[in-house]
């Protein structure tokens, strides 16, 4: 029945690492073989057997409007006849600029690159230069790419990856998410060395956890009390939980953002921009370094732009909250109902079943939960026709092309997946 996928993946075990091209594509912690896609439209997509599922990855949240959508395969057409990229600027990406400027006042000033990664380690450069200073706050279980510094997490001695110089591990301090007196400890202790703090403003790189009340908020005055930069990696929840993103969702404005995955329409792409003080010391502008032969490139800034047109017409949010609710309420009567203890963490429309009794609030209660469990729940939604994040530690996402019957089909699907989930032991 896997014939082709299985096929495929033979083969490119024998080109590619682990037979994917990023660890995320890979289903080996669901104890399963990736399916290769075909085709998507809509909510669904097509694998290279000929299945279809209701897709609840969405690319791993860039396809907010769904796979294939009209208005982006227009602007891809329109472009693509006028030429892909340029490697010199166009109308397009100011446009796009000046969209994502308006839409998030807090970013005077951007630059478009081809990734998130590429966006956190240019914003943390910057703050590095701004404030002439050293060390980088994060929090564990928060993903910011895998630049060499980013890849620490509390209590290690070396970084979480071999090939990492012990150098950049040194300058990270991390720490638990949601917890501000460990922030106040660590800038206390490193008096005028931290040089910003980064983080996910709402968690999608551990499963979806929410900030607690007041967190965002604190880490806000902390920063602006020891003279250090506040960042927020929204390549997440940038025009996914709301218009203006997380940063307009809890009021809270940093000195730079990281962007990606929505703005560039299901296109490569990273954001980061902030105050004109602090990004007019980019080059050309200024002395810090940061460039990229592809950046700003006319097709992603096409389908860029008709993403974010789209999003900005009335009611959009107020479907994707509506269906993540009922998705949420729906799967949570279904666990209930299997005797399945879970926890169904959302944000919006980002979403996460956590297979654990206590509820998640930080990397350390997320890793608590049963991996075996959702690796069977996983499975068993797949059988019936619903794909969800190959990991227990992933966010799932909603888009605009979701129905309420996708939605109803996906509850149906998880009371018999809940039960297949019940028989591991917890």
């Amino acid at each position: 029945m896997n014939r082709k996928s299985k096929q495929l993946f033979a083969r490119a075990k024998k080109r590619t690492p682990g037979g994917v091209n990023s660890p995320l594509h890979a289903f080996g912690s669901v104890g399963a073989e990736p399916r290769f896609i075909r085709s998507g439209r809509g909510s669904r997509t097509t694998d290279e057997d000929g299945r279809t599922a209701i897709d609840y990855a969405g690319s791993r949240g860039a396809l907010i409007l769904g796979h294939a959508p009209a208005t982006v395969r227009a602007a891809l057409r329109q472009q693509t006849a006028r030429g892909a990229g340029f490697g010199a600027p166009t109308g397009l990406e100011v446009t796009l600029a000046e969209m994502i400027c308006e839409a998030m006042p807090s970013m005077a000033r951007l630059r478009l690159v081809n990734s998130g990664t590429e966006a956190a380690i240019n914003a943390l450069r910057l703050a590095r230069a701004f404030t002439e200073r050293s060390r980088v706050i994060k929090f564990d279980g928060c993903f910011h790419g895998h630049a060499d510094g980013m890849l620490v997490r509390a209590g290690a001695a070396t970084a979480d990856s071999p090939g990492v110089p012990l150098g950049e591990a040194a300058n990270t301090i991390s720490l638990p998410y949601n917890n501000l007196e460990a922030v106040e400890r660590a800038l206390a202790r490193h008096r005028c060395e931290v040089a910003a703090v980064i983080v996910e403003p709402v968690m999608g790189s551990a499963g979806t956890i929410p900030p607690a009340r007041g967190f965002l908020q604190g880490l806000k005055k902390l920063t602006r009390e020891h003279g250090a930069l506040l960042v927020f990696d929204e390549v997440l929840t940038g025009f996914r939980l709301g218009y203006g993103g997380a940063q307009e969702a809890f009021g809270v404005r940093p000195d730079l953002t990281c962007l990606g995955r929505i703005i560039g329409g299901g296109m490569p792409v990273g954001a980061f921009g902030g105050a004109e003080p602090i990004m007019n010391l980019l080059a050309p502008s200024g002395p810090v370094a940061q460039a990229g032969a592809l950046s700003g490139g006319a097709l992603t800034a096409a389908a860029g732009i008709a993403t974010l047109k789209a999003l900005k017409k009335p009611g959009v949010y107020r479907k994707l909250e509506r269906l993540g609710e009922e998705l949420a309420e729906g799967l949570a009567l279904a666990a209930e109902r299997a005797g399945v203890a879970v926890q169904i963490n959302r944000a919006g429309s980002m979403f996460t079943v956590f297979f654990c009794a206590e509820p998640v609030r930080d990397c350390r209660t997320a890793y608590a939960s049963s991996a075996a469990r959702y690796a069977k729940f996983f499975q068993s939604m797949l059988e019936q026709g619903v794909c969800l994040a190959p990991s227990q530690f992933e966010a799932c996402f909603l888009s605009l092309a979701h129905t309420p019957n996708d939605v109803a089909a996906a509850v149906r699907a998880g009371r018999r997946a809940f039960e297949t989930a019940a028989q591991v032991p917890a």
